[in-house]
């Protein structure tokens, strides 16, 4: 059996010049940002966040309800507030365009994006255009996601593990096999005085 290639693990400059490689005017480009946003902000994965609503985006309470995750398990997850600009920017052009009654993420002929393909394609495109020379897509944003809150914030892995949707907590630490010695060293060091 082939073993599968490591998951890159993208910085916050990388996922910015990603965004950064987005229009801010063309429509298309306007979705994209705000599809990322969510990738790398929310853990999505590509499927629970094509499946997305304008009615799933809570901008009030800073949520985002993913009604059928993996095992048809919904939950719910925190957004940041410039992740929701974004999104804010493509609820905008949607009503523009006249695509309210279309999925979240959609063809600018209001259709949903059939295929995670092609995100995945798009993703591909922008981080050649950004510099950026790791294999980026959808699911790698999902693990930068999950790096960034071990490593990085220090969330507990219970918690990545019910923002990610996870039924075990075994899955959940695949996502955390990036930890690097230093990662972990300093995870030690970060500790409160007793």
């Amino acid at each position: 059996m082939p073993q599968k290639r490591p998951i890159d693990i993208l910085t916050p400059v990388e996922v910015r010049k990603l965004i950064n490689q987005c229009s801010t005017r063309a429509p298309t480009g306007i979705r994209d940002a705000a599809l990322i946003a969510v990738l790398y902000r929310c853990g999505l994965r590509i499927s629970e966040a094509l499946a997305l609503w304008e009615r799933d985006i809570n901008g009030e309470r800073g949520t985002i309800r993913v009604h059928n995750g993996k095992g048809h398990k919904p939950r719910t997850v925190g957004l940041d507030g410039q992740a929701f600009g974004l999104i804010d920017r493509w609820f905008r052009k949607k009503d523009h365009l006249g695509l309210r009654q279309a999925p979240l993420f959609c063809t600018l002929k209001g259709d949903p994006i059939a295929s995670p393909a092609n995100i995945r394609d798009m993703l591909k495109r922008r981080a050649k255009k950004a510099g950026i020379d790791k294999r980026v897509h959808p699911h790698g944003l999902r693990h930068t996601h999950a790096m960034e809150l071990i490593a990085d914030e220090k969330t507990p892995l219970n918690a990545l593990q019910k923002q990610l949707g996870h039924g075990s907590l075994a899955t959940t630490s695949v996502y955390v096999d990036h930890l690097g010695a230093d990662d972990v060293i300093e995870i030690g060091r970060g500790r409160a005085e007793w």
